[in-house]
C-alpha cells in the first residue's frame, strides 16, 4: 500500500487501481472585474439559471468576504469583485480551488499521503459565525503553502459541528461518516437549469501550479501533462490548468452540466459571456 501510495502522489499518468480517490472538485472562485462582478450580482437570468446567492460571510479570525454563489447537486462557483475578499484574493485576477473529501476522516488519510511523499501539509479549521458572535467550526482544511503569487488550492472536510447545526439547512447523513458535497448543498438545483459544473480552466503562474500538482496527486485524480499546461481528472469534474506570467491569471472557463435540454440563450455578464444550450450543456467565459 506505501508503494502504492508514492506511485500515485509522483507519477503523471491514470491512477493506480487500488488507491482510493480522496478528494473532489468541490468549488473554485475568481475575482473578476467589478463590472462583471455587479452584473453577475443583478442578473435576473442567473437566478433561474441556477440556485444563485449573495452572501457575506464572517470566517476564522473575524475575515470577512461577500461572494456570489452557483450552486448545483455537488458543485458550485463563488464570484467575487475587487476588495470583496481581504488581501490580495480581494484583487481581479486571484483564483482559488477548494477540494473536498466524502467520507468522514479522509483528510487524515491525505495528510499521510502528502507526507509519504514529503509534503508538509499545514492545518488550518474555518469557522462560520451565524450572527450570534459565536464561531461554530465549519470544515478542517489543509494547505500546502502559506503563501501563494494569485492562486491557491485547499483540502477540505466539513465538520459534524456545522454539519448537525440546524441553520446550516444541512440535510441528514445518507451514510456514517458522510461529508459529502451533495449532503452539504441544498437540493434547490432540481428547479433550476443548471445541475453541475463539468470543467473550470484556471489560468496561474509556473510557481503556483507546481505547489498545487501535489495535492492533486495525493488526492487521487488523474494527471495528464502537457507543455505548460496541467489536466486533472476522475471524479465529475475537469480541472485544467495553464501556465501564464503575472497579469494574465484568473478563472477563464466553467462548463456546466444542465439539468434539462434547452434552447441556446447568450447572457453577457460584464466583460464575461454565458453560453446556455442548445442541448444539455452551457459555457461561460471570462
Amino acid at each position: 500500500m506505501i508503494l502504492a501510495v508514492v506511485l500515485v502522489v509522483s507519477g503523471a499518468g491514470p491512477a493506480l487501481a487500488g488507491v482510493r480517490q480522496l478528494l473532489y472538485y468541490n468549488h473554485a472562485w475568481g475575482t473578476l472585474d467589478r463590472a462583471t462582478a455587479d452584473a453577475v450580482e443583478h442578473s435576473r437570468y442567473l437566478r433561474d439559471f441556477t440556485d444563485f446567492e449573495v452572501r457575506t460571510t464572517t470566517g476564522a479570525d473575524g475575515r470577512v468576504w461577500t461572494g456570489r454563489y452557483l450552486r448545483g447537486r455537488e458543485t458550485y462557483l463563488e464570484v467575487f469583485g475587487p476588495g470583496d475578499v481581504p488581501g490580495q484574493d480581494g484583487e481581479p485576477g486571484s483564483a482559488g480551488l477548494g477540494l473536498s473529501t466524502e467520507r468522514d476522516g479522509d483528510i487524515n488519510k491525505l495528510a499521510a499521503r502528502l507526507r509519504a511523499a514529503g509534503q508538509q501539509p499545514i492545518d488550518f479549521l474555518q469557522t462560520r459565525d451565524f450572527g450570534d458572535g459565536k464561531p461554530v467550526p465549519w470544515f478542517d482544511s489543509l494547505f500546502l503553502i502559506e503563501k501563494y503569487e494569485k492562486f491557491g488550492a485547499w483540502a477540505m472536510e466539513y465538520r459534524d459541528e456545522y454539519l448537525n447545526d440546524p441553520r446550516s439547512k444541512v440535510g441528514p447523513a445518507r451514510f456514517p461518516g458522510d461529508v459529502t458535497r451533495e449532503r452539504y448543498l441544498p437540493d434547490a438545483y432540481k428547479s433550476k437549469v443548471m445541475r453541475d459544473i463539468t470543467l473550470v480552466r484556471l489560468a496561474v503562474t509556473a510557481s503556483d501550479l507546481a505547489d498545487t500538482v501535489p495535492l492533486l496527486r495525493a488526492g487521487g485524480f488523474s494527471l495528464r501533462t502537457e507543455p505548460g499546461t496541467v489536466v486533472a481528472t476522475r471524479g465529475g469534474t475537469t480541472m485544467r490548468f495553464d501556465e501564464v506570467p503575472l497579469g494574465q491569471t484568473g478563472l477563464k472557463r466553467v462548463e456546466f452540466e444542465l439539468n434539462r435540454p434547452v434552447a441556446r440563450h447568450v447572457e453577457k455578464l460584464g466583460s464575461s459571456t454565458l453560453v446556455v444550450g442548445p442541448g444539455k450543456r452551457a459555457v461561460w467565459t471570462f
